[in-house]
């Protein structure tokens, strides 16, 4: 415990550092940056992104984001569901091309995708073949080779499910089952779509501890605010009509930095209207009462946790439901019931979390 405690207090310290180093760098003129990092061969730079754009339907989904992240950075994006966190990831990752702006990615730029939804998991499979590609009994690290029974230790399987297919797995092994898969490749760049939907807390643990000790680029998609205040270096947040705004730190200092940035640009607009303009004292009384919480969404605020904890009691307690390895062979209607369980708890979740959000954005810019 001690070893234990020692580790996870060095590992906050580099965390503070870097994102320390990435305040400094803000304050450096972007355009500068850009320039320099052309002529920069040495690959710390892994992405330069310069007035990104993106419209579906005339809809601004990215209105000219620009940034640059570096060798070693944990960038957090965050937005409610539609906001485009999928389709801002394609851009800066090169997967889509944007309707204007440049990119440019870093040399030799090895990248690694685990989504949401496990699609690329053959349920056929068994455990031991989705780590080896059906292959021995080996996986190929970038470390070096190591044997399939060690790894799944490594990532809380039991020896037993080697042999267990994927379709019999709950959603939080699944999910574990694709982070060990991905953190098998060889890369550079890792990009974590909702990682911790379906997982339980060893699991969650598991994750925080490897995304530390990952030495490439991390680009993650969260709803989860203490995940994102224990990893990422920065938060990428969206500020409505395509407009995505980087905050240096973690999710708690972008809502601090946030609402200090709202009330700026308030002043700045008052300060920017011409004399004899002014609003009567009447109408923007008005305009504040419609900006205030409804009755609904404070009641939101106060409920939604203890029915998110709820869901996570439940989710937990269908983990342990599906974990047993014989209950599919002995109880397949059982197991089948308990699985689909699982699966609607985990949305309401995700739904939960994602009202919570919003709600939550939403006081800290009002300041109630």
């Amino acid at each position: 415990m001690t070893a234990r405690r020692k580790r996870n207090e060095r590992r906050l310290r580099n965390l503070h550092e870097l994102r320390d180093r990435r305040r400094t760098e803000r304050r450096v003129d972007g355009n500068v940056r850009m320039t320099v990092s052309e002529a920069d061969p040495s690959g710390k730079s892994h992405v330069e992104a310069v007035g990104l754009m993106k419209t579906y339907a005339d809809r601004p989904i990215v209105a000219g984001f620009s940034t640059r992240i570096q060798r070693g950075d944990r960038v957090g994006i965050v937005g409610p569901n539609g906001a485009g966190k999928t389709t801002l990831i394609e851009l800066l990752t090169g997967r889509r091309e944007p309707d204007a702006g440049t990119l440019k990615l870093g040399a030799n730029l090895q990248l690694v995708t685990l989504d949401q939804r496990r699609d690329s998991l053959d349920p056929t499979e068994t455990v031991a073949e989705a780590l080896t590609g059906g292959r021995g009994d080996t996986v190929m690290l970038p470390s070096g080779p190591k044997h399939v029974m060690s790894y799944m230790k490594d990532f809380l399987f039991e020896p037993g499910q080697a042999r267990q297919p994927v379709s019999a797995l709950s959603g939080g092994e699944r999910g574990r089952l694709m982070l060990a898969r991905a953190l098998a490749r060889p890369s550079n760049m890792i990009v974590l779509d909702e990682p911790t939907n379906d997982l339980d807390m060893e699991t969650l643990d598991l994750l925080e501890e490897m995304l530390a000790d990952y030495p490439g680029t991390v680009l993650l998609v969260s709803h989860d605010r203490d995940f994102l205040d224990r990893v990422v270096t920065s938060v990428v947040v969206s500020e409505g009509n395509g407009r995505w705004v980087e905050y240096a730190g973690g999710y708690a200092d972008m809502l601090a930095q946030r609402g200090a940035d709202v009330a700026a640009r308030a002043v700045v607009a008052r300060q920017a209207k011409p004399r004899g303009t002014e609003v009567p004292a009447a109408a923007p009384a008005r305009k504040e009462q419609k900006r205030r919480l409804t009755m609904k969404e404070m009641e939101a605020l106060k409920t939604l946790p203890g029915r998110i904890d709820k869901l996570h009691k439940e989710i937990a307690r269908l983990d342990g439901m599906l974990a047993d390895t014989e209950l599919y062979a002995r109880d397949p209607a059982a197991f089948d019931k308990a699985a689909k369980a699982h699966d609607k708890a985990a949305a309401e979740l995700a739904a939960a979390e994602e009202e919570w959000l919003r709600i939550e954005i939403l006081r800290e810019e009002l300041g109630q």
